[in-house]
């Protein structure tokens, strides 16, 4: 039986507890795309991986995308963690995979991507990614299976924001930025020594995506209400072009005591938000 997405049992198992009306779910099929997803999963099978990705990429979302910088993505020696802006909240890990991925086919040089676990449902990409819980629920077998890719010689992408990103009012102007970098990968870089390699991604979602946090965050509610519309913003990225700046490594070395880690992971966010004023 073909793989499909059901949204109901995607509930069932974040909140089991939970009794989700009907029209609820309805509507949650209707901005996740269920129909047009299960087409091209009926469509495409057995395509798994980077296969996948370009498929979506090119087949059914119309998205192209350049990389700069690629002499600075490692073909060999140690693994090194990739860290990245988050602008999209999916599609641009995604499309950071594949970029890294091709512009190093004959290196033979493995990559994971750190994910929201509710990605794992994508099942097609399920190789490519390592899950962060964001219900709070971590299990040990999910434990145990990040501690061996930090030992492996595989890298890693993260998204250190923990989010995509918001509009908000940084130095007296309104911009589309990140939120607060967490101190993870700094941590990761020192104990495994793995280099860091920044990258910023040049996107943007829509205005009501922006508007919609905008207000839930002036409501104080803490349930993360925009993530729900994620999907509807991939599908909103139909026939744009995407730029990618991978920007040279950070030896392991550089996150020394001068600072604390959450002070480093500020100071690699700066690095990467210089890169939007030099490249545009």
């Amino acid at each position: 039986m073909p793989l499909q997405f059901d949204i109901r049992a995607i509930i069932r198992k974040a909140a089991p507890k939970a009794k989700v009306p009907s029209f609820v779910v309805r509507y949650l099929e209707h901005i996740t795309h269920v129909k047009q997803m299960n087409a091209f999963l009926r469509k495409y099978p057995d395509k798994r991986n980077y296969e996948f990705i370009r498929l979506v990429l090119s087949e059914e979302l119309h998205c192209t995308a350049t990389i700069s910088g690629t002499e600075n993505i490692p073909t060999d020696g140690r693994p090194v963690i990739f860290v990245s802006n988050h602008p999209l909240g999916g599609l641009d890990g995604m499309i950071i995979a594949e970029l890294i991925h091709s512009s190093r086919a004959e290196s033979h040089r493995t990559l994971r991507v750190i994910v929201n676990d509710l990605l794992m449902h994508m099942e097609p990409l399920a190789e490519l990614w390592a899950p962060v819980s964001k219900l709070g629920r971590f299990t040990k077998e999910q434990a145990a299976e990040q501690q061996q890719m930090w030992e492996s010689e595989t890298d890693v992408l993260t998204f250190p924001a923990g989010a995509c990103s918001r509009l908000q009012r940084i130095n007296h102007k309104w911009q589309i930025q990140d939120l607060e970098w967490q101190k993870n990968f700094v941590q990761r870089a020192k104990e495994y020594r793995r280099d860091v390699v920044p990258i910023y991604f040049e996107g943007r979602n829509s205005r009501f995506f922006y508007a919609l946090a905008y207000i839930r965050k002036l409501l104080k509610i803490k349930l993360n209400i925009e993530m729900l519309y994620l999907v509807d913003e991939m599908y909103g990225a139909y026939g744009k072009h995407f730029r990618v700046h991978v920007l040279p490594p950070i030896p392991y070395s550089t996150f020394d005591a001068s600072r604390s880690p959450k002070e480093w992971a500020n100071y690699v966010k700066s690095i990467v938000y210089e890169t939007n004023h030099t490249s545009c």
